[in-house]
């Protein structure tokens, strides 16, 4: 014999009692079946509000009570042969107007007791069970006429002995092959209706399993069986083959909403298998619950949640080394009727943690403080503390007592993604590890917690562009270009979510396409607003974010902070942020530290050489960095590698500009700025304290170029000058030697100039935009470390931040 139970959503429309009925159809062939059947879906909804309007004398719920006829009328219609459709709406109204009848008498009394809800909402599966009967043509059975419970109504509880009685009689005594019965709906041993609570009808046909010894009791619902996370808030989640009953009761226990906990408890003792299976895609295997071992190489079986709790704590110096203090304590609970959720003590007995419904709170804070009163007025014990806004999220799985560092990896994901742990609870057996943590940060660690513990060769990086140009332009471009080989080769996915320019932002939780990006940007984006934009991006609270500044804004560089406080990575080309005050720049990297995400800015000093992560290197395995060289302006560079008299100086800055080897502002370069801030930063990554004005720059073009106020009138001084652009040219080549712009330290003082140098120097070589830096350093002091490399240029610059993005994928 086989039980089959169909949900809400199975029985929930024409086209699903379609479905439902070829799979009963199916089945009742090859052995004798029942089925238990929910209401339709949202009717137990409408009747509870229904109940509840009427209660308070709002006639409105007579509109809702004409739904719940319509609904199931037009089932009738759809699927009844007209010929039989007289005898079954007959039935149909019959039982509409008993429960017409209750909903009038609760509106004149404006009252109602939890008998009569139960009678209330038990109609929607006396309904829909009535209806499929009808259309399978096979015979219904009455439950509440065999499960038998107590008078707990709205949540009964079972007298099993009778119940199994009534039911094995039953179906002793009939030869049918295919019976439909309504789930949720039992009676007292008076024969008053009660309910088994929601859920109630996955009990229903576990009880009916139970008594009948199946061999096989199947849950169809709208989900292809018990998923790792649920996929409402992980989108990776997947199918989980093969859970034990005490897996699956734990992970009932904790959200998991496929499968009610009560249900599992009766067949777990008559070690009757459950499958649960979706009848939307009847072919796919489910998931199948049993006491047999588990097999696969799976310690983890489910991450799941509860969405809402609230933390009590019971603490005071008077509760050390007393016994008796946690049995007054869940004693005190239990007389209040509140259901404990989470149990954690520390050691020291110093104070005991529970978690429990927010609903309970009140009730919870006045059974305990009463229980206490005298050891709270001598201050022996502290009245009951309470934080709200809370949730649990918790790993399930029988093998994990085998498996070395689950909790350490656990802990460290979700502090790693900078979501604070409020309360811990481990049982010796190790099949379950719960944390308390805030309710906001719930999606964000369901994700972390399920890449990190199902999908760990592959981690998601959610990527914010801020700054489109040439560089950002070009680096998005190679994310596109590169993502299968990243996935492939290096198991990091990088999405990008958020882009935005001087004029527009875009943000999509889903994925921007790099394929369409510019429409997408012009199309979709908001007005941009930096506010606005951070403000989103935090809000999202995605795991393993990263925010990417391609730009040479200084109110860009400003949101640094916030954003490592928040534990979102940042990845910078932007130079503004590390050449700030030293005490600003320290202080950024002491958050990403205390947070535990990433200050990357390799590009900020040579675009996409490696001098950055090479001094730290150097300084971290104990080198110290005496004296650095350096041309690190692949601008200048170019400027004076192509400036050679043919072409007027102005000429040759233009071109930089419009190649997009300087800043936009040209003169940021040409003043000598940028050098400084790279030397600075050097500097400072060296281990060296240096502010920006300590800096000595010694000037390579005229006063006046630089008194200017705009980049035309920068351009016009520079043709004014051409005399002595060329005068200075010529002086170099008389000597063989080439003009350089060199920024150098010498361990105490930091320089840049402009320098003509022979072919003997290693300067003196460099072509185009390369960039080119000497270390001297206690292990390089004779022959000094020599990077170069081209050190300018969109290509190469997102190139760097975007080795810089895979660095903190990797970490």
């Amino acid at each position: 014999m086989k039980v089959l139970k169909f949900g809400g959503t199975s029985v929930g429309s024409s086209e699903s009692i379609k479905q439902t009925v070829e799979i009963v159809k199916g089945r009742a062939a090859q052995e004798k079946t029942i089925v238990i059947v929910s209401a339709m879906s949202g009717v137990t909804n409408l009747l509870l509000e229904s109940s509840q309007k009427a209660a308070t004398g709002d006639e409105s719920y007579k509109d809702l009570l004409s739904s719940i006829e319509q609904k199931h009328f037009n089932v009738i219609r759809e699927l009844v042969p007209i010929s039989a459709q007289s005898s079954i709406i007959a039935n149909i109204k019959v039982l509409l107007n008993q429960l017409e009848d209750l909903l009038q008498g609760v509106s004149l009394v404006k009252e109602i007791s939890k008998k009569t809800s139960d009678y209330i909402v038990s109609f929607g599966e006396l309904l829909s069970s009535t209806i499929i009967a009808e259309v399978l043509g096979c015979e219904w059975v009455d439950s509440k006429e065999l499960i038998k419970t107590d008078g707990g109504f709205g949540n009964a509880q079972v007298n099993f002995k009778l119940t199994n009685a009534n039911i094995e009689n039953y179906f002793k005594n009939s030869s049918a092959q295919l019976y439909i019965a309504p789930g949720f709906v039992a009676s007292t041993e008076k024969g008053e209706l009660s309910t088994l609570g929601r859920g109630g009808s996955d009990y229903s046909a576990a009880i009916f399993a139970a008594a009948l010894n199946a061999d096989l009791l199947e849950i169809w619902t709208d989900v292809s069986g018990i998923m790792t996370a649920d996929p409402r808030q992980v989108e990776d989640a997947f199918t989980v083959p093969v859970v034990s009953y005490k897996e699956a009761m734990e992970l009932s226990h904790f959200g998991a909403k496929v499968i009610y906990p009560p249900t599992i408890l009766p067949v777990y003792k008559q070690n009757i298998p459950i499958r649960i299976l979706n009848t939307f895609k009847p072919e796919d295997e489910g998931t199948l619950i049993s006491g047999d071992a588990d097999e696969s190489n799976m310690p983890i079986k489910g991450i799941s949640s509860i969405e809402q709790v609230a933390l009590l704590s019971l603490s005071g110096s008077g509760m050390v080394g007393i016994p008796g203090i946690s049995s007054r304590l869940f004693g005190a609970l239990s007389l209040a009727g509140v259901n404990i959720i989470l149990i954690t003590q520390a050691s020291s007995e110093h104070s005991i943690t529970l978690a429990v419904n927010p609903d309970f709170v009140e009730d919870a804070v006045n059974a305990v403080n009463a229980e206490f009163e005298l050891e709270i007025q001598l201050g022996k014990v502290n009245p009951l503390a309470i934080e709200t806004g809370l949730s649990i999220v918790a790993l399930v799985g029988e093998k994990m007592s085998g498996q070395v560092n689950v909790s350490g990896k656990m802990f460290s994901a979700l502090g790693g993604n900078g979501i604070n742990i409020r309360a811990i609870a481990q049982g010796s057996s190790e099949r379950n590890i719960s944390a308390v943590i805030e309710h906001k940060d719930v999606k964000k660690a369901l994700n972390v917690l399920h890449e990190r513990h199902f999908e760990k060769d592959l981690p998601r990086l959610n990527v914010f562009v801020i700054g489109v140009g040439n560089v950002g332009g070009t680096l998005l471009s190679q994310i596109k270009e590169q993502a299968k080989s990243l996935e492939a080769s290096s198991k990091i996915e990088i999405r990008v979510v958020g882009l935005c320019n001087s004029r527009k932002m875009l943000i999509d939780e889903a994925g921007i396409n790099l394929d369409s990006w510019k429409s997408g940007l012009e199309e979709n984006g908001e007005v941009f607003n930096r506010d606005a934009f951070f403000s989103k991006v935090k809000g999202l609270n995605l795991r393993n974010p990263v925010l990417v500044d391609c730009t040479a804004n200084d109110k860009v560089a400003a949101m640094y902070k916030e954003a490592l406080s928040a534990n979102i990575s940042v990845v910078t080309a932007n130079k503004i942020a590390c050449s700030s005050a030293y005490e600003d720049y320290q202080e950024l990297k002491r958050i990403a530290l205390k947070n535990g995400c990433k200050f990357l800015f390799e590009t900020n000093v040579g675009a996409g050489l490696p001098v950055i992560g090479t001094i730290k290197d150097l300084v971290f395995s104990g080198d110290k960095v005496k004296r650095i060289e350096g041309v690190v302006s692949g601008s200048l560079n170019f400027i004076y590698n192509n400036y050679d008299g043919t072409k007027p100086f102005h000429d040759i800055v233009k071109q930089a500009q419009l190649e997009g080897y300087t800043e936009p502002d040209p003169r940021i370069d040409l003043s000598g700025v940028d050098v400084k801030r790279k030397i600075v930063i050097l500097v400072r990554e060296s281990g060296y304290k240096m502010e920006l004005d300590e800096v000595e720059v010694k000037s390579f073009l005229p006063d006046s170029c630089f008194a200017v106020e705009s980049v035309d009138d920068f351009y016009k001084e520079l043709i004014k000058h051409e005399a002595d652009f060329k005068t200075m040219l010529a002086q170099a080549n008389e000597k063989g030697e080439k003009l350089r712009i060199v920024g150098a330290f010498d361990g105490k003082k930091a320089t840049v100039e402009m320098q003509s140098v022979g072919s003997d120097h290693p300067f003196f070589n460099l072509q185009g935009k390369d960039n080119i830096v000497v270390l001297y350093t206690d292990r390089y002091a004779e022959q000094p470390m020599v990077i170069q490399g081209a050190g300018a240029g969109a290509a190469v610059t997102a190139a760097g931040v975007f080795a810089d993005i895979i660095r903190i994928g990797h970490f």
